[in-house]
């Protein structure tokens, strides 16, 4: 075998990885447009049906995740740290585990959001969503660092109006006088949704740190 076979065997493919996460941030964008529009639903036999389409999303996007950590394991020079690949695939991960588990909780609890709570949560993820989608495209060649900051910044900005919309919602919410079932119930989801907006979050910090190691 000669050198350049060798060296060739040996050479990082970024191509696959670059291409899984932004196989990953499109799966993601989906979701989150599924789930902005089922929340806008009245109707909650169409709203239920919507959202159970989530499921079959999260499972494609962990069939991608599976097939960055294969990729990681077969080879031996990658485009980024390997640990910075792992972690971003992770988080990236968990913003889909967490759509779906709050999905799962709006069908199964049935509540009642009087101040259109919901809706507002899902505005907020998909525009969380769509900034990392942006920073995950332009990770590939890094030519265009400040639109990853920007897009990172943004993320923050969203899950910190994400954090007061939590506020404000659980302060009308305790002056209220829904049942202790309901309050429990209500505060569970949006507390979830909240936490896809810190798992953003967590995602773009991955993204941020990527930036300043190789920029």
């Amino acid at each position: 075998m000669s050198f350049a076979s060798v060296l060739k065997f040996f050479l990082p493919k970024d191509r696959i990885f670059f291409s899984l996460f932004e196989e990953v941030s499109v799966a993601l964008e989906q979701m989150g447009n599924v789930f902005q529009t089922a929340l806008q639903e009245k109707d909650f036999t169409k709203r239920d049906a919507m959202l159970r389409t989530l499921e079959r999303f999260e499972h494609k996007n962990d069939e991608t995740t599976h097939r960055i950590f294969i990729e990681l394991g077969h080879n031996f020079i990658t485009p980024l740290d390997r640990e910075d690949i792992h972690y971003l695939a992770s988080s990236l991960d968990d913003i889909a585990d967490y759509i779906w588990g709050a999905a799962k909780r709006v069908v199964n609890y049935q509540i009642n959001d009087e101040y259109n709570t919901l809706p507002a949560f899902a505005e907020i993820i998909c525009k969380s969503i769509a900034a990392i989608k942006i920073s995950i495209y332009a990770l590939r060649d890094m030519k265009d660092l400040q639109a990853i900051t920007t897009a990172c910044v943004q993320v923050n900005s969203l899950e910190n109006a994400a954090d007061d919309l939590l506020d404000s919602t659980m302060l009308k919410l305790f002056n209220s006088n829904i049942t202790a079932v309901e309050l429990i119930k209500q505060k569970d989801i949006y507390q979830m949704l909240e936490t896809v907006t810190d798992k953003c979050e967590d995602a773009s910090n991955v993204i941020e740190s990527i930036i300043v190691k190789y920029s």
